[in-house]
């Protein structure tokens, strides 16, 4: 019986130190979030190109990925990431910015190069670059701008994604 009862506290011991040792190693780690709106405030803003989505970043981070979220892409094309053509010039400043003025609380966003230390998005294929309109964070409220942007007749075959921001500054 002693015996029983001393297997049974060396167990429980056993099974507090191993929760404990877990507990200590978990850390609470905040997923960066998107800044969806253009309007709104946003940590770290002015470190982003203007056709870029921004995220607010954890401090000296060098990869990572943002919180999910849907995108409508409006215009997209394949490019060979290899040629000599600069891939800058795909779309210009003021094709964005034009569309940008569309949209004043929805942020327009460009992948035009894929480089080091810019942004990149999930959901997207390697080979192509796009221009983007931030739709929500959830499917629901996504779907109902994409009806207004569809309602526009202004962007044939527009799809609706879901996508993550990331960086890869090594």
């Amino acid at each position: 019986m002693i015996r029983n009862i001393i297997s049974v506290i060396a167990l429980v011991g056993c099974v507090l130190l191993l929760s404990s040792l877990s507990f200590g190693q978990k850390k609470n780690r905040k997923i960066p979030r998107v800044c969806g709106n253009p309007e709104a405030a946003c940590k770290g803003r002015s470190n982003f190109q203007s056709y870029e989505l921004p995220v607010e970043w954890p401090v000296n981070s060098v990869i990572a990925e943002s919180e999910p979220f849907y995108a409508i892409i409006l215009k997209s094309a394949k490019y060979d990431f290899t040629s000599a053509t600069d891939c800058a010039k795909v779309y210009t400043d003021e094709e964005i910015q034009s569309i940008q003025n569309q949209f004043p609380t929805n942020k327009v966003f460009a992948l035009k190069c894929a480089d080091t230390g810019y942004n990149y998005y999930t959901g997207i294929a390697t080979n192509v670059v796009f221009i983007a309109v931030y739709a929500g964070r959830t499917l629901a409220e996504s779907n109902k701008f994409l009806a207004k942007v569809k309602a526009l007749n202004e962007f044939p075959g527009i799809k609706l994604r879901r996508m993550k921001v990331g960086v890869n500054g090594t």
